[in-house]
C-alpha cells in the first residue's frame, strides 16, 4: 500500500485522511446515529462505509482507504484552465476574506462569472471538495485572523503538556559536545549529530541517533524506528543489562521546522501510521523545552568524556578537544545508551518529582501499545524515495544502474513511474515497489564497492569540474576508488578524510533483519545495510 501512497496526489491523500480521521473516532460498535453521522459526513453510503472501516481497522493504517482501482480518479483539480482560473479568482478576492462569505454564495458568483464566459460551472459539491484542497491553515488566517488560526492549527498553544504516556514525543537534533575518533587510528574525526525523542508525559527518552552527517530524513527515520522497537536485543549487543522499555508508535510527534521534517516521506509515513504530526511556531523555543531540556541534560553528561568541548568558550579555555579525544562512535553511542537507562531514567527528574522510569511503568499499563506489524516496512515508510520507470536495463537512479531478476516480468508492461526507495548511506542497493511489496535490487554490475550518497555527489562535482557534462556510472565509480585510495593511503590523515573512512564502516557490517510481514517478490531475505545493529553511524 506504500507505493499508493507515495503516487497519490495531495488532494486524494488529504481526502484519505479525513476519512481515517473520522473512522478512527468511531466505537468499537458503532450506534445507528454514529453510523448515519458518518454517512452523511462522508457523503457515502452505509455498505461503502462498513467497507471503509473493515479495511481501516484491519490494517490500522490510512493508506488501507486508497482507492484501489486502476486508471486516474476523477478529483477535484481537474477544472478545465478557463473554469479553474474563475474559481481560484473568486477564492482569493471574495472567500478568502475577513467578511467571511458562505460557500453557497461563493459558488453563486462563480456561477455568474460562468455563465457571462458561456463555461459549464462546477456544483456545490464538487466546489467544496475543491475547497478542502487548499490550505486550510492560510484560509483560516484570511478569514479569521492570524489567533484565530494559531489557536487551531497550533495543535498543544499555551502549557504543553501531555495527559498520557506516548501521547506526546518530541524529536530534535544537537552537535554533540565531544570529538570523536576513527575506529582505526583512533584519530579525531570531529562532533556527531545527535537525533533523539522524549515523551512529553514521562520524560522518557524513546530512541536516539548519532551520525556523522547533517540532520537528515534518514537521520529522523533511524530514531523513530530505534524509538518504536522493542530494545531488549540492541541493548544485549551492547552488553547493557538495565531495562529501557519504552516501544510503540507515539499519537504525536512535536518537532520544529527543519527541512528534514517537512519531508514528504516522513510525513506521510507519519499519517500513514495514525502518527500526528505537529510543529511548533518558529522562534518559539519554549514549545520544544522538554526536549531542550533533555538535550542539556545529554550534552552536561559528554562534559566528562575526554574530547569534550564543554558548553562554552570560557568553560574551554585552553583544552584542546582534538588532542584528548579517545571515544569512537560505537562507545560514545554505548556511553550515552549507558547515561540513558542509568542516571537518567532513574534518577529523579526536577519537573516530575520523581525517576522518569517510575513514571512510565506507572502510565505503561493504561495505555494500548501499538508497534508496526512490519519493523523493515515501517522504516521503509520513512526512507528518502524517487520515482523511476522500469526500462529494459533496469532502475536508474543516482547515475547508477540497478537489477534484479523480480523486474523481468515487468518490463514492457506499461510507463507507470515505481517508487524506488534509498538509504543514502548504501547506493549498493535500491528497494523498489513492485506490487504488493518491494525488491531488493544491487547494482547491476555485482562488483561494485557500497558507496554512500555523499561519496557520488563528491565524485559528479569533481568530474564536472573536469569539463565531463556526460557523466556515467563508470566515471563516478573510478572517481570514488580513487578518492578513497587517497584517503586510504595518506602518511598523515586530515579530519575530513578520517570522517570519510569512518562513514564507510558500517558498509562492512550487514546484519540481516527478520523477513517481513508481506515478502518481496524475489523472495530473498533483504539484508538491510542501514538498519545499525553492530553500529548506528
Amino acid at each position: 500500500m506504500t507505493a499508493e501512497r507515495d503516487e497519490v496526489d495531495e488532494q486524494e491523500w488529504r481526502g484519505v485522511l479525513a476519512r481515517a480521521d473520522l473512522l478512527r473516532r468511531l466505537s468499537p460498535r458503532p450506534t445507528a446515529a454514529e453510523i448515519g453521522d458518518a454517512t452523511r459526513e462522508l457523503e457515502v453510503s452505509r455498505a461503502t462505509l462498513f467497507r471503509w472501516l473493515k479495511r481501516y481497522r484491519g490494517e490500522e493504517r490510512a493508506a488501507a482507504l486508497l482507492n484501489r482501482k486502476s486508471g486516474r480518479r476523477a478529483g477535484v483539480d481537474a477544472f478545465a484552465p478557463d473554469l479553474k482560473a474563475i474559481v481560484d479568482d473568486n477564492v482569493t478576492n471574495f472567500y478568502a476574506t475577513p467578511e467571511k462569505p458562505t460557500l453557497t454564495r461563493l459558488w453563486k458568483r462563480i456561477l455568474t462569472d460562468c455563465r457571462a464566459n458561456e463555461l459549464t460551472p462546477p456544483s456545490i459539491r464538487r466546489l467544496k471538495a475543491y475547497l478542502a484542497t487548499l490550505d486550510a491553515e492560510a484560509m483560516t488566517r484570511q478569514r479569521e485572523g492570524k489567533s484565530r488560526a494559531e489557536a487551531r492549527f497550533l495543535g498543544l498553544p499555551g502549557n504543553f503538556a501531555a495527559e498520557r504516556a506516548m501521547q506526546i514525543v518530541q524529536i530534535d537534533h544537537t552537535k554533540v559536545d565531544v570529538t570523536v575518533v576513527d575506529p582505526v587510528e583512533r584519530l579525531p574525526i570531529g562532533r556527531p549529530i545527535l537525533t533523539i525523542g522524549v515523551d512529553v508525559f514521562t520524560r522518557m527518552v524513546v530512541g536516539f541517533y548519532l551520525s556523522l552527517e547533517a540532520p537528515s530524513v534518514t537521520s529522523v527515520a533511524l530514531c523513530l524506528t530505534h524509538a518504536v522497537m522493542d530494545k531488549t536485543a540492541w541493548l544485549a549487543e551492547r552488553g547493557i543489562t538495565a531495562e529501557w522499555p519504552t516501544s510503540g508508535l507515539p499519537e504525536c510527534i512535536h518537532v520544529d521546522n527543519g527541512a528534514e521534517f517537512h519531508a514528504r516521506a516522513f510525513k506521510r509515513g507519519c499519517a500513514d501510521h495514525g502518527v500526528t504530526l505537529t510543529y511548533r511556531p518558529p522562534g518559539t523555543p519554549r514549545f520544544g523545552g522538554h526536549i531542550e531540556r533533555l538535550i542539556g541534560t545529554m550534552m552536561g553528561s559528554v562534559h566528562l568524556v575526554p574530547g569534550t568541548h564543554f558548553s562554552s568558550v570560557a568553560d574551554k579555555g585552553d583544552y584542546d578537544p582534538e588532542a584528548r579525544a579517545v571515544m569512537t562512535m560505537r562507545e560514545l553511542e554505548t556511553y550515552l545508551a549507558l547515561e540513558i537507562v542509568g542516571p537518567y531514567h532513574g534518577g529523579v527528574h526536577r519537573g516530575l518529582g520523581r525517576p522518569p522510569i517510575a513514571a512510565w511503568h506507572e502510565a505503561n499499563p493504561m495505555r494500548q501499545e501499538r508497534r508496526p506489524r512490519d519493523l523493515l516496512g515501517f522504516l521503509l515508510d520513512f526512507l528518502p524515495f524517487e520515482t523511476r520507470v522500469l526500462r529494459r536495463t533496469g532502475i536508474h537512479l543516482h547515475n547508477i544502474c540497478y537489477w534484479s531478476d523480480a523486474f523481468a516480468p515487468w518490463i514492457g508492461r506499461g510507463d507507470d513511474k515505481l517508487i524506488v526507495k534509498y538509504d543514502p548511506r548504501d547506493l549498493q542497493r535500491v528497494f523498489v515497489r513492485l506490487g504488493e511489496g518491494y525488491v531488493a535490487a544491487p547494482t547491476r554490475n555485482l562488483l561494485r564497492p557500497a558507496i554512500t550518497l555523499w561519496e557520488q555527489r563528491a565524485a559528479l562535482r569533481a568530474l564536472r569540474a573536469q569539463g565531463r557534462r556526460e557523466v556515467d556510472e563508470e566515471l563516478i565509480f573510478q572517481a570514488i576508488a580513487a578518492q578513497r585510495a587517497l584517503v586510504d593511503n595518506a602518511v598523515r590523515d586530515t579530519t575530513e578524510m578520517r570522517k570519510l573512512r569512518a562513514r564507510r564502516v558500517h558498509l562492512s557490517e550487514r546484519p540481516a533483519l527478520p523477513a517481513p510481514a508481506s515478502p518481496p517478490i524475489d523472495e530473498q531475505p533483504i539484508a538491510l545495510p542501514y538498519f545499525p545493529v553492530e553500529e548506528w553511524e
